[in-house]
């Protein structure tokens, strides 16, 4: 069998090795004290600075470093881990200067930060505490490189029944020891959730009373069978799964779950947590310099993830960040240089403040979901994603594509910031959705060929009458098959019936590849509420077309996930009847909070075809 590779996810900061940790920049998360991993910004720079030996707290950074790559089921599979690798030199950090960089962490209950960011922003975690919500009773996993159990921030947490080694075929998660100390990665993201309070090491968890547990599954061949494994460890007791890997982020790959991961997957959001469902965190990926999108890695672009991207400390899309549809939310990180990155444990019983890339995204998130899990222990895996898009916070995050009808949402961002203090705040008295409907509308009767640009509409009546029909939209899927001799070329949009446009594929300029796309199913969240039933605009477009290009879609099936009516019959008068909502986003009460405008009626549309 080949030997496992090691590389950098994508374009990210020293920092954001996968292996490691993912705090970001600025102690997004809550550390305790001192610790925050700051991450830098660009790979050729070196700016990224690990804490050394200081007060036996802070951990050296070992020189460069190779990410590693996982493998497929039998066949291994390529897995990277979102983080950046590069050569940082040593610095002696004071404690003040570490805590002054936790502006994540800022409205701690237990610490107050010297410092804040510029914008005053960060995952408002203090109002979360103050309500005496800290984690417990919630359980975590980390599905990396193993996690360092006898940590002095984590022992005091760490849950065997939460851990397990697939690479070895164990119970002990302990990484493998290395002289470069590549396998760091998940004990750094375990610290972002679980770290402990109160007891002068590293920093504090977002969530420092929940239990945390680590699979150790990257340090060796991926396939399949050991996603899967991973994926389906003890759904009755954890909880949250969190990952920070994937694909490789290099702009050409298109990759995903096989068949038993995908099976894992869905039995665990139909099976885990006594039929709740297991929740997925998962990193959207560093493949921003290699003009990557998350939407070609198959576990982001999935309904049964929650995907978090990344922002730096100034709100701004940090360079390595993938834009794609099926983003969720953000939070802290690494950026540009000077810019924090995050501070979490490591390993050999140390700390970092260089934890960068989503891979410190990820886990930051999990620990806010552990909170918003203890106020509301019966939420369900859908009700989690309903929480983080009604409270996630848009303000103060800069992106060149944010939507102003209705709410925030952005390519890069999703929905905005997570807010732990309005997502507690929610989840407290949250009413469980209704059971998820499932309406599929083949759309394409005909092949059709792309040219330079093909715009294609038809309208659905999104299963109206029948059991399955769906009123209001969570996620959207279109799942196609199309052929072209460069698909790297093709941006793919997709406009909802109120005008919401997706952007389903940017153009990946590294992918040469003549494949196409086989029943690929894109996904987008940012129709989240929206009445589905009306005309939907899929376009393809050749950014980059000269007169050798061809390409033929050949299928075309749009699945609309969401809630709809408990009365099947619809000659019922509780039965609802076909509507023009504009309504975007719903508060708990169902009362509109958004509306969209709609598109205007001369939008001018080339090869349209209207299709019954």
């Amino acid at each position: 069998m080949p030997p496992v590779l090691k590389f950098c996810r994508g374009s990210i900061t020293n920092l954001l090795y996968l292996e490691g940790f993912c705090i970001g920049l600025f102690g997004y998360i809550s550390l305790q004290k001192y610790v925050f991993s700051v991450a830098s910004s660009k790979f050729t720079s070196g700016n990224l600075s690990y804490l050394p030996e200081h007060s036996g707290f802070l951990t050296e950074v070992p020189m460069q470093e190779l990410c590693r790559l996982e493998k497929n089921q039998q066949e291994t599979k390529t897995r990277a881990e979102k983080v950046v690798c590069d050569v940082f030199p040593f610095l002696h950090l004071p404690y003040v200067f570490i805590w002054n960089h936790l502006f994540h962490l800022q409205h701690s209950l237990l610490f107050i930060l010297l410092t804040s960011t510029p914008t005053h922003q960060d995952l408002n975690t203090k109002i979360a505490w103050a309500q005496g919500y800290t984690g417990k009773g919630v359980v975590v996993t980390i599905l990396d490189d193993g996690i360092e159990k006898d940590h002095p921030d984590l022992i005091s947490n760490y849950d065997p029944e939460a851990s397990y080694d697939v690479n070895d075929g164990d119970a002990d998660p302990q990484p493998r020891y290395t002289q470069r100390n590549e396998n760091r990665h998940g004990t750094r993201c375990a610290g972002e959730v679980a770290a402990a309070a109160n007891n002068g090491v590293c920093g504090v968890g977002v969530a420092y009373n929940a239990k945390i547990g680590g699979v150790r599954m990257l340090d060796g061949e991926v396939t399949d069978v050991v996603e899967a494994h991973s994926l389906s460890l003890n759904p009755q007791h954890i909880h949250i799964y969190s990952a920070s890997w994937g694909p490789e982020d290099d702009g050409k790959s298109l990759d995903g779950p096989a068949k038993l991961a995908k099976e894992a997957f869905l039995q665990g959001i139909t099976k885990g947590r006594s039929r709740l469902g297991s929740i997925f965190v998962w990193a959207s990926g560093n493949g921003g310099r290699e003009q990557d999108s998350c939407n070609c890695d198959g576990y982001t672009n999935s309904i049964y993830t929650l995907s978090i991207s990344s922002t730096t400390q100034s709100g701004n899309v940090p360079w390595y960040s993938e834009p794609c549809s099926s983003t969720l939310a953000t939070t802290f990180s690494s950026g540009n240089p000077g810019e924090k990155q995050i501070v979490t444990t490591d390993l050999r019983q140390k700390c970092t403040d260089s934890h960068t890339g989503t891979s410190a995204s990820a886990p930051l998130a999990a620990g806010i979901i552990a909170l918003a899990l203890e106020a509301n222990m019966n939420l369900t895996w859908r009700d989690m994603q309903h929480l983080v898009v009604r409270t996630s916070q848009p303000g103060h995050l800069s992106a060149i594509d944010w939507k102003t009808n209705g709410v925030g949402l952005s390519h890069s961002y999703g929905y905005g910031l997570l807010d732990a203090g309005a997502m507690v705040a929610l989840a407290q008295n949250w009413t469980t959705v209704g059971p998820q409907h499932q309406c599929v509308h083949t759309m394409l009767s005909e092949p059709r060929d792309i040219g330079n640009k093909l715009v294609f509409s038809k309208s659905v009546d999104a299963c109206w009458g029948r059991p399955e029909y769906v009123s209001s939209l969570e996620h959207v899927q279109a799942r196609l098959t199309l052929s072209h001799n460069q698909r790297g070329k093709l941006a793919i949009h997709l406009i909802s019936p109120l005008g919401t446009r997706s952007t389903l594929l940017f153009p990946r300029p590294n992918d040469f590849s003549s494949e196409g796309f086989n029943d690929w199913a894109f996904m987008t969240t940012h129709s989240w509420d929206e009445d589905p039933q009306g005309e939907w605009t899929l376009e393809i477009e050749n950014v980059a077309a000269n007169g050798r290009d061809y390409g033929v879609l050949s299928q075309f099936t749009l699945i609309l996930w969401g809630t709809g009516p408990s009365v099947v019959n619809p000659s019922s008068s509780d039965f609802p009847r076909p509507s023009n909502n504009s309504c975007k986003t719903f508060d708990a009460q169902q009362i509109c909070i958004g509306e969209i405008i709609r598109a205007s009626s001369d939008t001018q549309t080339l090869n349209k075809s209207h299709l019954n």
